[in-house]
């Protein structure tokens, strides 16, 4: 028997397939796939080049974060070998006589950030689930059904377009100037807060948290501030966190008989509770760290309070109000309150990346 060539067919069956109908396809010669030949020399330095590069880019990163660290911590050593641990245990800062203390600034670092962050997550996983879930489109669809025009060419866009212009509405709150909000804040959030604080003050003022009243910046006013500005990086990530979810999930929920919000709330935010608390773990870090607006609205008092309208200063504040006047000693206090600020900083992300790996360890298998 004659073997065929490679791509023909058998003469005998390529009768008996045309006699059933059938067309044959002939085969596709193979492509000439660049992918398929060897890595040329220019191939192999440009990978070579390209790994070293980011394997120095990485190394330099660490680097020079060290060297912000080591170059802080020169210049803070004479505070920290003359004052020690007391400076973070005092609370009064006087330059004229020597005495510096950042207590008060680091429990209003704290408050100021943990309360801002929980408003902010409250308000941030709320705008997530409203935008993943779809809640925006499905009602102006309702509505554009009730007007009839749900079928018209121009209007059947409209639902997508008005989601996209929100959820880009949150995304810019990120590029707005701190010292905008500031402003903002001091002309509009503080009057429109002081009547709130003030009948708190007046009817509950038994409650350490509403012991004061609001007479200008505040612990609230710049919490809430707070609170507008860590919004676009919760909401952001706990709306990709959510999207992840696999629909399996969704479909299984519905199928026990669980309604839409049994869904959401029991079983897709728990499966994305690790994105989610990634998303609050960079709020916090973004909190810790913000200057201009809680310099303006913070109230710049060195006082421990347990009142939400309370004046209070928070250690970025104490930075920016007292660096450009300060003499050399006070310099070296105020780098030795950098240090500290750097490992809270450093303390909340650490915490926060451990509870993360735990807990994404735990869910692991639902993904």
């Amino acid at each position: 028997m004659t073997p065929l060539e490679p791509g023909r067919v058998a003469p005998g069956l390529q009768r008996a397939v045309r006699a059933r109908g059938i067309e044959l396809v002939p085969p596709v010669p193979p492509a000439d796939d660049s992918l398929s030949r060897p890595p040329s020399a220019v191939d192999i330095w440009a990978d070579r080049v390209f790994r070293h590069g980011a394997r120095v880019i990485a190394w330099g990163t660490v680097a020079l974060a060290l060297h912000i660290v080591w170059s802080i911590a020169i210049v803070a050593a004479p505070s920290v070998r003359e004052h020690g641990f007391a400076l973070v245990t005092h609370s009064t800062w006087d330059a004229n006589r020597g005495e510096f203390g950042i207590l008060p600034a680091i429990v209003g670092t704290l408050y100021t950030s943990a309360l801002g962050l929980t408003i902010g997550t409250m308000f941030g996983v709320a705008v997530a689930i409203f935008l993943s879930e779809g809640f925006l489109s499905s009602g102006v669809e309702a509505l554009l059904r009730v007007l009839r025009v749900a079928e018209h060419p121009f209007w059947v866009r409209l639902p997508g377009a008005i989601e996209d212009a929100l959820r880009a509405t949150v995304e810019l709150l990120a590029a707005v100037p701190s010292v905008v909000y500031g402003l903002w804040g001091i002309f509009v959030v503080i009057p429109l807060v002081r009547p709130v604080a003030d009948w708190l003050h007046g009817h509950l003022g038994w409650i350490p948290i509403f012991g004061t009243t609001l007479s200008g910046p505040g612990i609230l006013p710049a919490s809430l501030v707070l609170a507008i500005m860590v919004l676009p990086t919760i909401s952001a990530i706990s709306r990709d966190a959510l999207s992840e979810v696999p629909p399996k999930l969704r479909e299984a929920s519905f199928g026990l008989g669980a309604t839409r919000w049994e869904t959401i709330l029991g079983v897709i935010v728990p499966t994305a509770s690790t994105g989610i608390f990634g998303a609050v773990i960079l709020g916090f870090g973004r909190a810790l760290g913000e200057t201009m607006a809680l310099a303006m609205l913070a109230g710049n008092a060195n006082v421990m309070s347990w009142s939400m309208f309370s004046p209070a200063n928070t250690l970025a504040a104490l930075l920016a109000n007292h660096f450009p006047e300060a003499g050399k000693v006070e310099v070296g206090a105020l780098m030795y309150a950098a240090l500290v600020l750097l490992g809270i900083t450093l303390l909340v992300n650490v915490i926060g990346t451990t509870i993360v790996q735990r807990a994404d360890a735990r869910l692991k298998g639902l993904r």
